[in-house]
């Protein structure tokens, strides 16, 4: 099969790259990313040479750049990752995050659509899979869980964006007969993450001494899902989900950031050696909040896990660990010695 990954220079595109690469020896996989700020093909150097991988940098909102990667390449089936993602960025600069998530798709879509159509290939045979996040369902009070029915509410721009590229998406199954599919997760974590998300910021600022900034009192809640485990869930859905349906991807792992940060200055501690006045935690500054910060995600993924037998096999506090160590040989910082 000849796969298509958008975004895949990006955090979860290289990490799913990378498994799919490892999983199906006779896949070539093209990997169309933009290279923006947040991605870096560093991530997959130890593919970069491999017969099985391309790469074209290719800015998803240029639709005649998107046909002629589509027409040349021929994808049996196409995932897209590619997207803006950081809320803070969307409420400072709300017209990128319309122009890849939501025109972007559509470029993705009806190139594939026509693709598909010129050549007498079955809209049905070829699967368009679309990775969402749990952000569009808005927020959830102290009990509850998003499912897929959870009605739409977006309370930024991102999230905004992302519910347009959602429902685009499903108005390609209904009225044209496509084949795609579409997930929704909760917050992923490990290595390759930008520097600008929660983890990798509470790491890099800890470890230069920096103040650790958190917002307003830290009260908001976060469902946790280790990168890995959403890319065999991504595996799973792209060869398997039934067409037209979406899954929702959690790691039934909810932390309240304060807490989440407290653990992470706990593994740095132990990993770095103790931090000012012995402990990172004297770091942590709290900061104004952000306008429509949405105070808890938490994903039912029932779904998923009855339907195609995925079950997140994550070990929270040795993942965040690895992580942390990831995080700190890039920054050029060496563990401690033990004793």
């Amino acid at each position: 099969m000849n796969i298509l990954v958008t975004g895949g220079a990006g955090f979860i595109g290289s990490n799913l790259i990378l498994h799919l690469h490892k999983t199906y020896p006779d896949y070539t996989i093209l990997n169309l990313d933009k290279l923006t700020y947040a991605s870096d093909l560093r991530f997959l150097a130890e593919i970069a040479d491999s017969e099985r991988y391309e790469f074209s940098k290719t800015d998803i909102t240029d639709r005649a750049a998107v046909r002629d990667v589509i027409r040349t390449f021929k994808p049996d089936g196409i995932i897209h990752l590619a997207a803006e993602s950081h809320v803070d960025n969307s409420i400072k600069g709300p017209e990128p995050f319309v122009m890849t998530n939501v025109v972007g798709t559509f470029n993705l879509l009806d190139e594939f659509r026509m693709y598909l159509n010129d050549n007498g290939i079955s809209l049905d045979s070829c699967r368009f899979h679309h990775v969402s996040t749990d952000e569009v369902y808005g927020s959830l009070g102290d009990e509850g869980l998003f499912s897929e029915t959870t009605p739409y509410a977006p309370n930024s721009p991102y999230s905004a964006s992302k519910a347009g590229s959602d429902f685009l998406v499903r108005s390609y199954f209904h009225t044209f007969g496509m084949n795609v599919v579409t997930t929704n997760c909760s917050n992923n974590y490990g290595p390759h993450q930008h520097d600008e998300k929660l983890i990798p910021t509470v790491i890099r600022t800890a470890l230069k001494n920096d103040s650790i900034p958190v917002y307003g009192k830290g009260e908001n809640v976060r469902d946790w899902l280790f990168v890995g485990d959403h890319c065999r869930a991504l595996d799973m859905v792209f060869h398997n989900g039934r067409s037209g349906e979406t899954y929702n991807i959690g790691g039934r792992n909810e932390w309240k950031n304060i807490d989440l940060v407290r653990a992470l200055c706990d593994e740095l501690n132990e990993l770095a050696g103790d931090g000012p006045e012995g402990d990172y935690k004297n770091l942590i500054s709290f900061v104004t909040d952000r306008p429509g910060h949405d105070l808890r995600y938490a994903i039912d993924a029932t779904k998923i896990e009855n339907e195609l037998g995925w079950q997140n096999t994550q070990d929270f506090r040795s993942d965040l660990r690895e992580t942390v160590s990831w995080y700190m040989a890039k920054y050029g910082f060496a563990k401690k010695a033990v004793m």
